[in-house]
């Protein structure tokens, strides 16, 4: 077994996290332990800083603002897929300084794996100016896969230049990587909130973009969907009344945090979509994680896969009591891909700093009679 790291400062705290949930899902020690290395050398400075003081940014990744999420991809009748999404080089001098080292991070692990970086070169630019604007710069994700070699994705910043110019932005990519079709295709929305590449050697690489949702009528939900061929009205709203604590027949609206939705491109001919995404901020509709982990329960039944990984995963990150907060389980989602089957995600705070006490307003969105 590799050593186990020291759980006092940011680095050490999301080393070992990552580890026990890399056994929890049959990675070996090997490639736990590069995995482990990757993410505190992507971090940076950062990774020594001790937990006693303050977080150094006030990140956009997470609630209590640690630079790592993770979460956990399921189907039916697989093994359960890890990701990790990280900030490189949080908290390191400005917007703009933070995102020229967020790049050159990307670029040193895309070495470390001999992984492509060429359509995210394509556009740097748009998404990196020298004094950029919004919430973040660059996020990295990686799918930890066997063998030591994930497969990586990049998270761009429409609002980069300006939240005016987030349309013209996304536009301007969506040409250069011949995506001429796509952003016409996209539902009504009132955010563009990011841009994400698969990088690498992907069996389909996606282009992803990802829009929110403010003050949304789950009676509404199943018209974001432009994917041929995806979820049903039925499966869609299904899964929005059950993760968000709606009563079947009821109607609500998502007065607190957004929901989002993730629009897949992979053919540049096609005018729509090849997979839709539905993710729901389950921590602002719900008293506190134990409710949160009975509607997973509930969801994951629905679609034969079994709750067990995610319950131990829950326990791999904190000894906390589930009903003690709310966010360990920050969002689920839904997903469907063409040419594959339906998955459910589920984004899993690491809490290093904060835990979000339970709920004092009523759980679900807001009825509407």
């Amino acid at each position: 077994m590799p050593p186990r790291p020291s759980g006092r400062t940011v680095g050490g705290h999301t080393a070992r996290q990552l580890l026990d949930l890399c056994a929890l899902v049959g990675l070996d020690a090997s490639d736990s332990a590069a995995y482990a290395r990757a993410l505190t050398d992507a971090l940076g400075p950062v990774v020594h800083r001790p937990l006693d003081l303050p977080p150094a940014v006030r990140t956009f990744l997470s609630d209590d603002h640690t630079p790592v999420e993770f979460s956990l991809s399921l189907s039916a009748g697989t093994t359960p897929s890890l990701r990790i999404l990280l900030e490189p080089a949080s908290g390191f001098g400005t917007l703009g300084e933070s995102g020229r080292l967020a790049l050159r991070a990307v670029h040193e692990l895309a070495r470390r794996w001999d992984i492509a970086t060429d359509q995210l070169d394509l556009i740097q630019d748009l998404f990196l100016p020298d004094d950029p604007q919004g919430s973040f710069a660059l996020w990295i994700a990686l799918e930890l896969s066997p063998g030591g070699v994930p497969r990586m994705k990049a998270y761009l910043n429409p609002s980069a230049s300006g939240p005016d110019r987030a349309g013209a932005t996304v536009r301007e990519a969506l040409r250069r990587l011949g995506h001429h079709r796509a952003y016409d295709s996209l539902p009504p929305a009132d955010r563009l909130v990011f841009l994400a590449l698969d990088l690498g050697d992907w069996d389909t690489p996606r282009l992803k973009l990802y829009t929110a949702h403010h003050e949304l009528r789950a009676s509404t939900v199943s018209t974001l969907n432009r994917m041929a061929g995806g979820p049903s009205p039925a499966e869609t709203e299904a899964f929005l009344h059950t993760a968000s604590g709606l009563p079947d027949g009821r109607d609500g609206v998502f007065d607190r945090r957004p929901v989002l939705t993730c629009h897949a491109f992979t053919d540049p001919a096609a005018d729509h979509p090849s997979g839709f995404t539905l993710h729901v901020p389950v921590r602002d509709y719900a008293r506190d994680d134990r409710e949160v982990l009975g509607r997973a329960d509930t969801l994951l039944t629905r679609y034969g896969i079994d709750p067990a990984v995610l319950r131990d995963s829950l326990g791999a990150l904190t000894p906390r009591r589930l009903e003690d907060g709310v966010g360990l389980i920050a969002y689920l989602a839904m997903v469907h891909q063409e040419g594959r089957a339906a998955r459910l995600t589920a984004y899993l705070s690491s809490e290093a700093y904060q835990v979000r006490p339970p709920g004092g307003r009523p759980s679900g969105p807001r009825p509407v009679r």
